[in-house]
């Protein structure tokens, strides 16, 4: 049996996004170009399934638990003129947690403790944030979500576990993942042929 295709879309822009804090856990809305990134990719997913020959409704829709991610499928569901509100939620494919630094810049962590701050950015996938969690961490979350899926599937979560999944499925390594960009607005899709990405 072939693996399920998933169609990963990253939630639209934040104000945090803007101002290069780490959101984390936190939850912070969708702004104004984040709400047209999340339409947009909601008509590149709508050209992508009629190419593969699925009815829009028919793979299984899901989300993380974050506002910024569910507020990014509802637009994309309604740019698929389906109802908004009709997806599951999955805590697995929450954002990494990034503890005590979640609000921070990147600068401001570095500041508040620059000896760990060193560490993490030298050994990104196996340190966490002080009280947040190591990409592994995130890794493990996302390969036992991806073990449970048995049809095609549209996920909508975040960039660091659209990374996680990039190593769980093979796709990329720790090293080349930790600071790949995730764009938002477009689509990537994991399939049998490895991973492709529409903008």
């Amino acid at each position: 049996m072939p693996a399920p295709t998933i169609y990963y879309i990253r939630h639209g822009e934040t104000a945090w996004n803007v101002l290069g804090r780490l959101q984390g856990t936190q939850d912070i809305p969708l702004n104004d170009l984040g709400r047209r990134q999340a339409a947009r990719a909601g008509a590149i997913l709508g050209d992508l399934l009629a190419r593969d020959g699925c009815d829009q409704a028919w793979p299984s829709f899901v989300a993380s638990p974050l506002g910024r991610a569910r507020a990014t499928m509802e637009l994309v569901r309604g740019a698929l003129h389906l109802p908004p509100h009709d997806y599951a939620i999955d805590a697995r494919l929450r954002e990494i947690a990034y503890g005590t630094w979640e609000g921070s810049t990147l600068a401001e962590a570095q500041i508040a403790d620059p000896l760990l701050f060193g560490q993490r950015q030298s050994e990104k996938w196996t340190v966490s944030a002080p009280g947040g969690e190591s990409y592994i961490d995130v890794e493990r979350r996302v390969r036992d979500w991806y073990g449970e899926l048995r049809t095609d599937t549209v996920a909508v979560a975040h960039g660091g576990t659209a990374r996680a999944l990039m190593v769980a499925l093979g796709i990329e390594t720790p090293v080349s993942a930790s600071d790949l960009y995730i764009e938002q607005g477009v689509v990537y899709v994991f399939g049998d042929g490895g991973l492709t990405k529409y903008g």
